[in-house]
């Protein structure tokens, strides 16, 4: 039986042809890429180059089409006798590339837009006369095919994907009908030729490849090569070539592609970079105003905050059992601190979230005092009665409060929301503030001075803290530029002895760390200070400065007395119950000849210019009302040091992670420093 037909014969020639043409233009391109890399080798001798981010280019290799389906009446004018299922063939795909891929980046796009052939033969079927029928294609395609880019390791291994739009070019089929092998003197049927009806002109659909860069030029090439073997997979869907019968094509695709672009010079990157002046100093205090042994003064919010979509209460805060009650003391509670606290502000903290048992402890030791719990979610009344209830239940049954001193009730909002009408800022953050419980009570026992009612913060804490470093006694190192020109930085500390010391990666302009982390033991020392920058390009830069350092030697110990208040979200007026507060409790405990150090700070919400100006404003506030009784009681004897931090987080007292830490870093801290005898 005859099996192939003259017309298939004369396809594998013209695909013979096509990989004549296709290998001598590689051949003749490789040839061109050979000379050119030797010129330029010869012109950029030491000078080295980055990896383009831009490349342009030709891809090119072959369609392995595999047809599906079935068609009949090939046009208006031709049907043949039998109808042809399934196939395959081989064709050209030859396209003009351009890939964008940041070297710093898994992620780039690709585009090809080029010849893409979809020829082929169907499976040779039988007639009725048991003659072989033969029918094949030069079905082609335009096609523009645009790629997402992935490289998941940042190698030179690659993933992409994307959708392929074709425009039919070639609908052309020969059909031949060969002789019943029983009679093979018949004549041969001639060829029928003609053009498919019903074909669509547009196709969408989709592809999925990977390929690997092969790079053929060294970084001292300022235009670079790349060749890159690929394979890709273009699925069935939206691959019907003609609006009617069943018809369908899958192909896998293998070529190459071969890439140029131009890289940047390395050291002129280096130098935009010393452009944009990354200026490096050290600032270490020659010496500080002694260490000070601070009596503190915690304020005490009426809040304790819940978790978005839960009613339990957050294990932040700490939870005792019964067995551990009898051993909680106010003045005491480092022995009671959370589980994962940063390394700032540890020993406040852990006054904050100890809120619970404080409220417990003061609640057995004042037998008459009532509280009413509060829970104000805005998922509802009911979601926050039941937060209230979760604090209810704890209070009960771990520090045996009768539950009839207990009342609870829910409702949407706090009775001093932080999300205000038209408030535009940060709303998720705000919100996180406003899911809490408020404890509200009338007994005196447990509220802060001369405050009742349902807004009336709890009596505040006061411990005796260990001694502190001042932030005025950091050594600070200021890296003016490197939040734009640089990605990181990191800081090695060099002593005589050749010990290093390695801090960071840091991404803001300036680091304040305390000088006992670096001196440890020792009184002062001389250090060589390196700077480690890592460009955006992902290039090295080095500045280096030496530093001398002092441990502070204070002749005497201050000892001071510390509060502090908090002001409402986006308010820099003390709320009337501090402004008592100061006038009452604070200012009377100010002896003759002190200091008053008022700092003022913020959280993050808002802008950062705006909170450095709001912090100064809630500073100077608290300096106007305290001034203010000074002179009522006819003293003038009192020096102040007023600043602003805003929401400096190198500086502020917490972080800004959880609402409790917002929410207390909207405060001013006040430092009451008698005058040194």
């Amino acid at each position: 039986m005859k099996t192939k037909t003259n017309l298939k014969d004369g396809s594998c020639i013209a695909w013979s042809t096509n990989k004549l043409t296709f290998k001598s233009i590689a051949i003749l391109t490789l040839a061109w890429l050979g000379v050119q890399t030797s010129i330029q080798a010869q012109e950029v001798q030491e000078v080295k180059f980055a990896k383009p981010s831009w490349y342009f280019g030709l891809a090119g290799g072959a369609n392995f089409n595999f047809y599906r389906g079935s068609t009949n009446q090939l046009n208006a004018g031709f049907t043949p006798p039998a109808t042809f299922h399934d196939g395959n063939g081989t064709g050209l795909f030859i396209a003009p590339l351009l890939e964008y891929r940041p070297a710093d980046s898994k992620w780039g796009v690709m585009l090809q837009a080029g010849y893409d052939s979809r020829k082929g033969s169907f499976d040779q079927v039988v007639t009725a006369c048991d003659c072989p029928a033969d029918l094949s294609t030069n079905l082609s395609y335009i096609t523009v095919e645009p790629s997402v880019r992935f490289a998941p390791f940042k190698s030179n291994f690659y993933l992409y994907g994307g959708p392929r739009l074709a425009f039919n070019m070639d609908k052309s089929f020969s059909y031949q009908l060969g002789v019943n092998p029983a009679f093979p003197n018949q004549v041969v049927s001639p060829e029928v030729t003609g053009e498919f009806s019903e074909i669509e002109k547009t196709i969408l659909s989709m592809q999925i490849g990977a390929g690997y860069d092969i790079p053929l030029s060294s970084d001292r090439n300022k235009t670079q090569f790349v060749l890159s073997p690929f394979v890709s997979f273009q699925p069935y869907f939206g691959q019907n070539p003609r609006a009617t019968e069943t018809w369908n094509i899958t192909t896998i695709r293998a070529g190459v592609a071969l890439k140029f672009g131009q890289g940047k010079n390395i050291q002129e990157a280096t130098d935009m970079v010393k452009d944009r002046e990354v200026q490096f100093s050290v600032n270490s205090p020659s010496n500080v105003p002694a260490e000070r042994q601070m009596t503190e003064i915690f304020p005490l919010r009426n809040y304790v905050f819940f978790n978005e979509g839960s009613t339990e209460i957050p294990n932040r805060y700490v939870l005792l059992t019964k067995n551990q009650v009898k051993d909680f003391k106010e003045d005491q509670l480092e022995t009671f601190a959370p589980k994962n606290l940063s390394d700032r502000s540890k020993r406040q903290m852990t006054v904050y979230y100890n809120v619970l048992n404080i409220l417990g402890d003061r609640m057995q030791k004042n037998p008459s005092s009532t509280i009413t719990l509060v829970g104000s979610s805005n998922n509802g009344n009911t979601d926050g009665l039941t937060m209230a209830e979760s604090v209810k239940t704890y209070l009960v049954n771990v520090f045996i409060i009768n539950p009839g001193r207990i009342t609870t009730k829910g409702q949407s909002k706090p009775n001093i929301p932080s999300e205000q009408p038209g408030a535009t800022l940060e709303l998720v953050l705000l919100r996180e503030g406003d899911r809490r419980v408020s404890i509200e009570s009338n007994s005196a026992d447990l509220l802060m001075e001369f405050q009742s009612g349902s807004d009336a913060p709890l009596k505040p804490v006061q411990i005796i803290a260990p001694k502190e470093a001042p932030l005025e006694s950091y050594v600070t190192f200021n890296n003016k530029g490197a939040g734009e020109a640089l990605s990181s930085w990191s800081i090695q500390i060099t002593d005589e002895q050749g010990k290093i010391q390695s801090f960071g990666p840091y991404t803001q302009d300036e680091v304040s760390i305390p000088g006992k982390t670096i001196l440890g033991t020792r009184p002062e020392g001389d250090y060589k200070v390196k700077m480690i920058g890592q460009t955006k390009s992902g290039k090295i830069i080095e500045k280096e400065t030496p530093v001398h350092i002092v441990l502070w030697t204070p002749a005497k110990m201050e000892e001071g007395i510390r509060y502090s208040i908090i002001y409402e979200f986006n308010n820099s007026k003390a709320i009337s119950l501090y402004e008592k507060y100061l006038n009452e409790v604070v200012t009377p405990k100010i002896p003759v000849g002190a200091t008053v150090i008022i700092k003022g700070h913020t959280d993050i919400i808002g802008e950062e210019v705006y909170n450095k100006d709001l912090s100064l404003a809630r500073a100077n506030d608290t300096k106007t009302i305290i001034e203010n009784a000074l002179n009522k009681a006819g003293r003038k004897d009192v020096k102040f040091d007023v600043s602003g931090y805003g929401e400096n987080e190198n500086k502020s007292p917490f972080e800004n992670k959880t609402p409790e830490e917002r929410f207390y870093n909207r405060t001013v801290i006040i430092d009451i420093i008698p005058a040194i005898k």
